[in-house]
């Protein structure tokens, strides 16, 4: 069953703007050091990865129910890649809790993250699952 669904799109110059004036500041208030590995890496690309992150955290917080309000922190929310490029979505913090209070006993939540970009425009959608356990089985951590 679908708990929650939240999307955002955001403005790749909007954050490359912010970037230039606030730096690491802003980086370091918003994003994990893994994403913002990420982000310094892809050298033509800085600000639309920062862009597809930020858009992904604010669609997470919708998914969440929350908004950017109770509690939640930016660095509650992250996202990585897998080997394939998928991205993935981790929640900690008080995002993992609202996330565990939101899900129904007997289940499991997962979050299913998609984001693009062409710019000037950065967009992320965010789904959250609850899948039934088998029985006697574990919920992931």
């Amino acid at each position: 069953m679908i708990l929650g669904i939240g999307s955002d799109l955001c403005n790749i110059d909007r954050i490359e703007a912010t970037l230039d004036r606030h730096g690491e500041r802003f980086k370091n208030r918003v994003f994990t050091e893994i994403e913002q590995r990420k982000a310094e890496s892809r050298a033509r690309a800085v600000a639309a990865t920062y862009a597809k992150r930020w858009a992904a955290k604010e669609a997470c917080s919708k998914a969440l129910g929350t908004g950017l309000r109770m509690g939640i922190s930016w660095k509650d929310m992250a996202v990585t890649n897998l080997r394939s490029g998928q991205p993935v979505m981790h929640v900690t913090g008080w995002a993992a809790e609202r996330l565990r209070a939101m899900t129904p006993a007997g289940h499991e939540a997962v979050i299913h993250v998609t984001l693009t970009d062409d710019h000037p425009w950065a967009q992320a959608f965010v789904v959250i699952e609850a899948r039934p356990l088998a029985p006697g089985a574990a919920p992931r951590a």
